[in-house]
């Protein structure tokens, strides 16, 4: 009896120990994913994943230095919460990546002109929205005007992307090339290996201004989307905070300002900024 008695109270204690631990285990799971802000400003540099192939949006300009609209935002943001718009570290992603960054811990935000969707809504946790966006679909002379012109005929897009998604769910029977990088995407409609090239519409715009023997033969196809920052999903803290810098940064007019300071100059007159950002 004595045996038994004994081992039936270091079987509760193992249980009563068991409870504790896995407590505390939830103690610091929660205890990580509130002190991320804690974090970032004790790492003193906010990590943010943007396109380095993108312009006007995110690209290497002629110094070799991160620059386009979601960079200038992304500065504004490290000013705002770190006190120094330097205190950023700008970390290059492809689109099919975007979301293993953030779960690998490798950025804080992706700030990498992120359409917001439902099936990426399940695995992130995006904010407040900055930036409208549609898909469009850009050939030679703009020559393809409707999804019926790309029977039989390649359709070039970026893994992991908006369009990627769109035409896989809507028009499988639509023939993709599909690549990793802008560049390579393209350079393969310069190169007539596709048809034509479906991505942003925002982007599809600035993009023809440079290569005027293309157009935007369809310039909105589905509902129009929005653009915003995401976070690891379950950072509710990073998340809170992102929501007031947006709406701050709607509000007093610096969303216009990164406009006016890196779409403006390519978009010119053409565009109504409206149809782009958030004022």
């Amino acid at each position: 009896m004595h045996m038994r008695a004994w081992a039936k109270g270091f079987g509760i204690l193992w249980v009563v120990l068991g409870l504790v631990l896995a407590g505390c285990g939830d103690d610091h799971k929660a205890e990580s994913k509130e002190d991320s802000i804690a974090l970032i400003k004790k790492r003193g540099v906010l990590r943010v994943g943007v396109f380095s192939d993108k312009p006007p949006f995110g690209f290497v300009d002629s110094k070799g230095q991160p620059a386009g609209f979601d960079v200038y935002i992304a500065k504004r943001m490290a000013k705002d919460l770190l006190g120094d718009e330097k205190k950023v570290e700008f970390i290059p992603v492809e689109a099919a990546a975007r979301v293993e960054f953030l779960k690998s811990n490798k950025v804080d935000v992706i700030m990498a002109n992120f359409t917001k969707t439902k099936e990426r809504e399940a695995v992130v946790d995006f904010a407040k929205p900055y930036m409208k966006v549609a898909l469009g679909v850009v050939s030679k002379n703009g020559e393809i005007k409707s999804i019926d012109d790309l029977k039989d005929k390649p359709l070039i897009v970026n893994k992991g992307t908006t369009a990627d998604f769109y035409f896989s769910k809507n028009y499988p029977k639509v023939s993709l090339l599909k690549y990793d990088q802008n560049t390579e995407t393209f350079l393969a409609l310069k190169n007539n290996r596709g048809a034509a090239l479906a991505h942003d519409n925002t982007l599809l715009f600035a993009w023809v201004k440079k290569n005027p023997e293309f157009k935007v033969g369809i310039p909105s196809l589905g509902d129009q989307d929005v653009i915003a920052p995401a976070v690891k999903k379950g950072d509710k803290v990073l998340l809170e905070w992102l929501n007031k810098e947006i709406d701050t940064l709607i509000k007093n007019g610096f969303i216009k300002e990164a406009y006016d300071a890196t779409l403006k100059p390519v978009y010119g007159d053409e565009v109504d900024p409206k149809s782009v950002i958030f004022e």
